[in-house]
């Protein structure tokens, strides 16, 4: 049904609250890289407005510290659009801030604590390959 997969991958042993904080933003993330990708606007019965989804389903997959360097490597591999958040990232209190802590990150290596990627099918499938769907 659909010719692109989106993935979140976040960290297994982080907290619920950072899971639940990493998920959300990275997510908002790949909705604002891909306006394609949402859905139109919904209505209710009274014809109040909501705002726009993404239009396909996101696998949110718990990983460990390996499996998201691999994830980010083969995003960056295979050209998927990416969306990360990085562990400096939870002492931050606005965008600039975590955009500075991100960019201090080892560039071959940044501490990941959660990454989403949207892109072919298989080419996600391959960035998640071995992480399990987050239960």
């Amino acid at each position: 049904m659909f010719d692109t997969k989106v993935a979140v991958l976040v960290q297994e042993d982080l907290a619920v609250w950072q899971k639940l904080n990493v998920t959300a933003f990275l997510a908002s993330g790949i909705a604002g890289a891909a306006p394609d990708a949402m859905g139109e606007p919904y209505l209710d019965a009274a014809g109040r407005g909501y705002a726009r989804l993404l239009g396909q389903p996101i696998l949110v997959f718990a990983a460990d510290a390996s499996q998201l360097l691999r994830a980010w490597r083969t995003g960056l591999e295979r050209g998927l659009t990416q969306a990360v958040y990085v562990r400096a990232m939870f002492s931050t209190g606005h965008d600039a801030a975590n955009r500075a802590a991100f960019a201090a990150e080892p560039a071959d290596a940044p501490d990941l604590v959660g990454i989403a990627l949207r892109g072919p099918k298989k080419d996600v499938d391959r960035a998640t390959k071995g992480a399990r769907l987050h239960s």
